[in-house]
């Protein structure tokens, strides 16, 4: 009898009385739905991911944007690390690392993952002189993303900006690096766990 491989999605609420998320992870299929989390360039980063790293991605979302844009971008990362973890499951076969790099103009982003089990961001950017913000989101918010997603995901992600200085392309190499990294790291190519423990 033939074996069907485990269903690699999830679905995700998170209720705060800050923010109310849902996000829905499919890692094996590409079926898009546009985001709508209320603040324009979230949903325009979110989409980035889901198309870079073609994955089955939807994220609904509101927050307190009347106080600022923390709370909701950190909650999504937060939400999606949730989701990305038990889409995961126990991680065999995956082949756990990815890396990449992105360039945007004047811009270059490099960015390497594990999806070892174990938390940990270095996030380069945040000691660099990068320029304004991209509609109310700045490099800081997108490090307290990455930081959600980490934590909650259980990855280790290193991220280095090698030229650039303006936010929103920063930002968005960053992301679309982080995406296609992502991409690599998730695909399936054996049946073995990839570590010389036996467990990730």
């Amino acid at each position: 009898m033939t074996q069907t491989a485990p269903s690699r999605t999830a679905t995700v609420r998170r209720t705060t009385s800050e923010t109310d998320v849902t996000v829905t992870l499919d890692l094996d299929s590409a079926a898009y739905e546009p985001p709508a989390t209320g603040h324009g360039f979230l949903d325009h980063m979110l989409d980035a991911l889901a198309r870079h790293a073609r994955i089955g991605l939807s994220v609904r979302a509101q927050g307190d944007l009347y106080i600022e844009a923390h709370h909701l971008i950190e909650d999504t990362g937060i939400t999606l690390g949730q989701a990305l973890s038990q889409a995961l499951g126990d991680r065999r076969g995956i082949e756990r690392y990815g890396s990449a790099f992105v360039p945007m103009d004047e811009t270059l982003a490099h960015v390497v993952l594990d999806l070892s089990g174990r938390a940990h961001l270095a996030f380069e950017p945040e000691r660099l002189d990068v320029w304004g913000d991209a509609g109310g989101m700045t490099h800081y918010h997108l490090r307290e993303f990455l930081r959600g997603l980490c934590n909650h995901a259980g990855v280790t992600l290193h991220v280095r900006l090698l030229a650039g200085r303006e936010a929103h392309h920063v930002i968005e190499a960053i992301v679309k690096a982080f995406a296609r990294a992502l991409r690599d790291a998730v695909r399936v190519t054996s049946g073995e766990l990839a570590s010389t423990k036996g467990v990730l």
